[in-house]
């Protein structure tokens, strides 16, 4: 079977994309900004023509107030000899007769003008060409092209540095990807930058999910071992009894206790699969519950009444004692095979004569069960295993069991949304501790 594996131009693409993205959008603002500029200069200095324009036209009025006609025409043929930049200037006396009449320096630009009526009926006209306005603008302009074209460059070179950085975390993600699906193994990681950004982030969490898939992986390997070899047993029992019972003529006892012994076998493999499939489903999140305010004295009160007579016939006290106020949103079906897994985990490893209590009570807002024995204890190194799917300690392979009672018991507890843990010693038994929320 066959897998795609991604398409190598796909990373030029989304970084030339990117690298495009940055670059236009950085084009763009400098664009902007440079626009804004050309048009505030636009405005500054027509509004600046337009003052020296009025600016000149009262000077003339005042003039002409104050000195007369002649006085008027004298200091505008004076100025047109000796300023810097000519004005165009027209009066016009009440008889519609042009006194004087000037030229500015582009006589044939277009003009801005302002004008003025005099009581007396003259007229006063001032302008001023807007050519070397326009020529200053289109130098402005010129300017203004070669810096664009300039920041294009700068924007497409600066994209592609800026893009390759950016792009070189999930280049390593794609590559260690690449590598899990080329080869079938986890054991590749992704080097972490540390500076905290989303791509840091995003790499920790790929790392993460590799060392939980390399975990489960492992955890499934050691159940289907597990299962393999604990499957093994029965089955090849179950075939042996089967064609021992076959090998038998005439012999319907015989075909009896084969048979019995078949339905023995054939619920203990139930019993594993149905186990594994409760495991699974809890951890999941997906295991059915049905819950309900229950009294916990209640539910412990029946997991003993099952386990009493194995109690009394293996010569062990089984005592209980719950707090009525014990209650809680529970399945009490699942909890009851909590409690009775708990039990027959410490019946199991507690010699005659030993003792297992169970007591259960209020502490905040949880219920708190107990179960405590005077078994043989779990070494220290089993403890952070116990809890695993088809985990049998060394201590328990001379016990007839499945090792799914503790898988099972975690799992419906925090199913719950309760917690387990344990406490044990070796020759001094065991401590499991229940909490439920209420």
């Amino acid at each position: 079977m066959s897998s795609e594996r991604p398409n190598p131009s796909f990373r030029q693409t989304f970084g030339l994309r990117l690298a495009l993205w940055y670059a236009l959008l950085f084009v763009a603002g400098a664009a902007a900004i440079m626009w804004l500029t050309y048009t505030l200069t636009a405005s500054s200095l027509e509004h600046r023509d337009q003052q020296l324009i009025r600016a000149k036209l009262g000077e003339y009025a005042t003039i002409y107030r104050r000195d007369g006609l002649d006085s008027l025409i004298s200091t505008i043929r004076t100025e047109q000899l000796t300023a810097p930049e000519r004005l165009f200037v027209r009066v016009v006396t009440r008889e519609s007769e042009a006194v004087i009449a000037t030229q500015s320096d582009e006589a044939e630009d277009t003009l801005e003008t302002a004008s003025l009526r005099f009581s007396d009926g003259t007229f006063l006209e001032v302008g001023k060409s807007t050519a070397a306005r326009r020529d200053i603008l289109a130098r402005f302009r010129s300017v203004l092209g070669i810096a664009i074209l300039s920041i294009i460059a700068i924007a497409l070179t600066g994209g592609f540095l800026v893009t390759q950085s950016a792009v070189a975390p999930i280049r390593r993600l794609i590559e260690a990807v690449e590598q899990i699906v080329r080869t079938g193994r986890t054991n590749a990681r992704v080097p972490v930058t540390g500076t905290g950004d989303a791509i840091d982030e995003l790499t920790t969490l790929f790392n993460s999910m590799l060392d939980r898939i390399d975990r489960l992986v492992a955890a499934m390997r050691g159940s289907l071992d597990n299962v393999s070899h604990d499957l093994r047993t029965p089955m090849t029992r179950l075939r042996a009894v089967a064609e021992s019972a076959l090998a038998t003529e005439g012999d319907p006892e015989r075909y009896r206790e084969a048979l019995a012994d078949c339905v023995e076998e054939a619920d203990r493999v139930l019993i594993m699969l149905n186990g594994l499939m409760d495991i699974s489903e809890a951890e999941s999140g997906t295991l059915p519950l049905t819950r309900e305010r229950a009294s916990i004295a209640e539910i412990v009160s029946h997991a003993v009444e099952l386990y009493h007579d194995v109690a009394e016939s293996k010569d062990i006290t089984l005592h209980a004692q719950v707090d009525a106020a014990a209650v809680a949103m529970v399945d009490p079906t699942r909890l009851q095979q909590v409690v009775a897994n708990l039990l027959d985990n410490a019946i199991k490893y507690t010699s005659a004569g030993g003792q297992v209590d169970i007591d259960g009570r209020v502490a905040s807002d949880a219920v708190v069960l107990t179960v405590r024995d005077t078994g043989v204890g779990i070494p220290p190194e089993e403890l952070p295993r116990i809890w695993e799917r088809l985990f049998r300690g060394d201590r328990s392979r001379a016990e007839r069991g499945l090792g799914l009672g503790l898988s099972l018991v975690k799992a419906i507890v925090e199913a719950h949304g309760g917690q387990v843990a344990v406490e044990s010693q070796p020759g001094r038994g065991s401590v499991f501790i229940v909490s439920l929320p209420m």
